[in-house]
C-alpha cells in the first residue's frame, strides 16, 4: 500500500485509505492511501491506463469502489454522496455541456441546481463567461460552440459553485495556450481563496505550473509522491553544466573528469554545439570537488550552472513510459469515457 505524506499546512481536505476498483480482471485502483491538504494542488501523473480517472471517478461519487474508505471535504463517499456533491466541482476528459442551451443557461442553471439565488446564479454566470472570454457568446446555444469554446464552458460550469474541492481531470485537453493559461489562472486564484484541486494531467508544464505536491499513478498504485524538486532530485539527481574559457579545452577537460575517479561523479560528456562539459553529480560536494580538481589542473572556467531533469525525464524513469497525449486512462479496463454503469446512473438519480 502506498501513500503521499503531507508535510505542512491545515487538515486533509481529501483522505482515500486502502481503495481497490476492479473491472473484470483488471484492478484499476490497487490498495490505494491518498491524502491533500486543504487549499493546495495536488497533481495526479500517470501513463494511460493507471487508474487515475477511476480515482476521480470514485471521489466523486460517479462509481462505488469495491473496498476501501474514502472522505472529501469531511463528507463519506459512500454513505453522504448527496452532501459530498453540494461541495465538489468536476470537469472530465470530455466537455459535457447541455447543446440546446446557451452558454449563459447552462451556467445558471448549474447554479441554480446548486441553490444559488437566482440574482446570484445570474451574476455568477456573467462572472464566469467573462473570466472564460465566452461572453460574446454567452447567447448562442452551447452547440454551436467550437471544440475548445465547450472546454471552457465545461471548465466554468465546475467552478461555477465555488466548490471547496474541485476535480480536474485533464482540465486543458485541446486548448490553445491562451485559454490554457487562463485556466491555470483561475485554478490559483480558487486556490488562493480555499479551495482544493486534484488535478490529473499529463501535460507536464501544467504540473508544474499548478501543484504543490505531485503523486505518480501506475497499474492502479501510487508510485512515487513528492514535490516537483524532489521527485526530480530522486530519480536522477543533478547535472554539472561547465563552460570552460577555452573552447579548445572542452575535449581535454571532459577526459580529465571522465578519468578523476572522484566518488559519485559519474562519466562527462562534451556538448559541443552548446560549448559545454556535461557530469552527472548528486550532491554539493562533488560539485566542489570537480570545481577544485579543475583548477588544480590549471582549467579556466567561463561559467558553471547545475541542471536538474525535466518532469518529462522524471515521468518516464519513474513509470518506464513517455509522457503520452492525454487520453481516458479507464479504456483499456473497459469502462467507456463518460459513461457509468446503470447501478452508478441509478446512485446519481437517487
Amino acid at each position: 500500500m502506498t501513500s503521499i505524506k503531507q508535510t505542512s499546512g491545515g487538515g486533509n481536505a481529501v483522505e482515500v485509505r486502502g481503495l481497490v476498483k476492479h473491472y473484470g480482471p483488471t484492478k484499476a485502483l490497487d490498495g490505494v492511501d491518498l491524502d491533500v491538504r486543504q487549499g493546495t494542488v495536488l497533481g495526479v501523473l500517470g501513463p494511460n491506463g493507471a487508474g487515475k480517472t477511476t480515482l476521480v471517478r470514485v471521489l466523486s461519487t460517479l462509481i462505488r469502489p469495491d473496498a476501501g474508505s474514502a472522505r472529501v471535504a469531511g463528507y463519506d463517499v459512500l454513505t453522504q454522496p448527496r452532501q459530498l456533491r453540494r461541495v465538489i466541482g468536476l470537469t472530465g476528459q470530455y466537455a459535457s455541456v447541455d447543446e440546446k442551451l446557451s452558454g449563459r443557461e447552462n451556467l445558471y442553471m448549474i447554479g441554480r441546481l446548486l441553490d444559488l439565488s437566482r440574482k446570484d446564479a445570474k451574476g455568477r454566470a456573467d462572472e464566469m463567461l467573462e473570466r472564460f472570454s465566452l461572453t460574446d457568446a454567452a447567447k448562442r446555444p452551447a452547440g454551436q460552440y467550437s471544440g475548445g469554446m465547450r472546454r471552457r464552458l465545461d471548465l466554468a460550469a465546475s467552478m461555477i459553485g465555488r466548490p471547496s474541492v474541485l476535480y480536474l481531470d485533464e482540465p486543458t485537453t485541446g486548448l490553445d495556450p491562451r485559454t490554457r493559461n487562463e485556466v491555470w489562472e483561475e485554478v490559483q486564484r480558487m486556490v488562493a481563496d480555499g479551495a482544493t484541486v486534484l488535478l490529473t494531467t499529463q501535460y507536464m508544464e501544467e504540473a508544474e505550473q499548478l501543484a504543490d505536491e505531485l503523486t505518480v499513478f501506475d497499474r492502479g498504485r501510487v508510485i512515487a509522491e513528492g514535490r516537483v524538486e524532489e521527485l526530480k532530485a530522486k530519480v536522477g539527481g543533478r547535472t554539472l553544466q561547465i563552460r570552460p574559457a577555452a573552447r579548445g579545452d572542452l575535449r581535454a577537460m571532459a577526459d580529465t573528469l571522465s578519468r578523476s575517479g572522484l566518488d559519485g561523479v559519474g562519466g562527462a560528456v562534451v556538448d559541443e554545439a552548446e560549448g559545454l562539459v556535461n557530469v552527472a553529480i548528486i550532491s554539493d560536494e562533488q560539485l566542489t570537488a570537480i570545481v577544485g580538481l579543475l583548477g588544480e589542473r590549471s582549467f579556466r572556467i567561463a561559467g558553471i550552472s547545475t541542471h536538474l531533469p525535466s518532469l518529462d525525464e522524471v515521468f518516464l524513469a519513474i513509470t518506464g513510459q513517455k509522457a503520452s497525449a492525454p487520453a481516458d486512462d479507464d479504456t483499456a479496463s473497459g469502462t467507456p469515457s463518460g459513461s457509468a454503469s446503470d447501478e452508478t446512473l441509478e446512485e446519481v438519480a437517487a
